[in-house]
């Protein structure tokens, strides 16, 4: 990106979104398209350089593998994973899989890297969210892709983030007109919920430690054209050792064990907190975003609807379940997970159908035949 932003002038500064202790979120423009441009520390002295470079002739550059050496043990420091019987857990160990995603992308340059690029690749694996992101490029649809750097800064895809005042959480209407959608508001509704739904899945199966997240709030996620749901916050995410040793504190109560979205409990007896999170990541989206869009007040005389409200006692039950504490097969158990995600995957999924087959067009209406009790929150 450095080309375009320091020759061509085709990076175009629009307005801050957040800057605090440093960090640095920017609304830019590249190339005509909106960019988020982020970086961890204000400037890039705040970095740590590579030492490396200091006892390195400077009229030898290092070799690709090199890069790929130091670039792979700086992902694994920053990560959290650890290094030893990694191999027996499966996925062929954190090691390899890094060495295999960095070298694809390092050994296509066609020649050694600069000591200036090598400084701007040290200050970028600095940073957790770069580096999460980075990593995960190829392995998620849901985190935020990113587009380019230069020097500590990077640049992600710009997206509809959500919002705690919206009762939609998104723009719904606004994301309707840029996708040139025929979809209803409800419709819209069920399948970002479903989106939610299989990204908690894929967190928490499809690597080879599960992926806590830490901070789940509407700020933190947006939502593509597809209505796919994308982590674009990942600050306050932790694969399982990380979350570990995050949880692993001295404590007098559980709630000592609390790390924000992340709990445990306390073993009084040792008074030390358990390594093992209780809760889930699905849990606290039932709790913080699907209790809010499925509550009687927001559905109005449709709460009261047989299939509404079984999906009002099917998030009240997941939002209220400890489940990393029941049964477990892979880095701190499924539990009753399994159970609750498909149960709402199921009820869901029928909503859909009913909102294809109705043709509703948003807001409330009165359901005809016999209306059940809702549940009250």
């Amino acid at each position: 990106m450095c080309e375009d932003l320091c020759v061509l002038g085709l990076v175009e500064y629009k307005r801050c979104l957040y800057y605090e202790n440093g960090k640095k979120v920017i609304e830019a423009r590249w190339r005509g398209n909106p960019v988020i441009l982020k970086s961890k520390l204000e400037n890039f002295s705040s970095y740590e350089p590579l030492a490396i470079l200091d006892y390195q002739d400077p009229a030898e550059d290092l070799s690709p593998l090199d890069v790929i050496f130091y670039a792979t043990l700086e992902v694994r420091n920053s990560l959290g994973l650890a290094e030893e019987n990694e191999d027996e857990e499966g996925g062929g160990g954190a090691n390899s899989s890094l060495a295999r995603l960095w070298g694809k992308k390092l050994k296509n340059k066609d020649k050694d890297y600069s000591r200036a690029e090598l400084s701007s690749l040290w200050s970028l694996l600095q940073q957790e969210e770069y580096t999460f992101l980075r990593v995960l490029q190829d392995l998620s649809s849901h985190v935020a892709k990113v587009l380019g750097s230069c020097g500590h800064f990077y640049a992600v895809e710009f997206l509809s983030a959500g919002h705690a005042w919206d009762q939609n959480i998104f723009s719904l209407d606004e994301l309707r007109v840029q996708a040139h959608s025929m979809w209803t508001t409800r419709e819209m509704v069920h399948r970002i919920a479903l989106s939610f739904l299989d990204m908690a899945w894929h967190f928490d199966n499809d690597f080879t430690h599960r992926l806590h997240l830490c901070d789940i709030k509407p700020e933190n996620f947006a939502i593509r054209d597809d209505l796919t749901v994308v982590a674009i916050d990942v600050d306050m995410a932790f694969f399982e050792p990380k979350m570990r040793d995050i949880l692993d504190q001295n404590c007098s109560s559980d709630d000592d064990c609390n790390f924000f979205d992340c709990s445990s409990r306390c073993n009084l007896s040792k008074r030390r907190c358990s390594p093992r999170r209780r809760n889930s990541n699905l849990q606290v989206i039932c709790e913080k975003i699907f209790r809010l869009w499925f509550s009687p007040t927001l559905l109005g005389v449709k709460a009261g609807l047989p299939l509404q409200v079984e999906l009002q006692r099917a998030v009240l039950e997941c939002s209220e379940t400890d489940e990393g504490v029941k049964d477990s097969d892979k880095d701190g158990g499924e539990g009753g997970g399994k159970d609750i995600h498909q149960r709402l995957h199921k009820i869901l999924t029928r909503l859909l159908q009913e909102d294809r087959a109705s043709g509703e067009q948003g807001g409330p209406w009165e359901g005809k035949g016999h209306v059940h009790t809702a549940l009250n929150f």
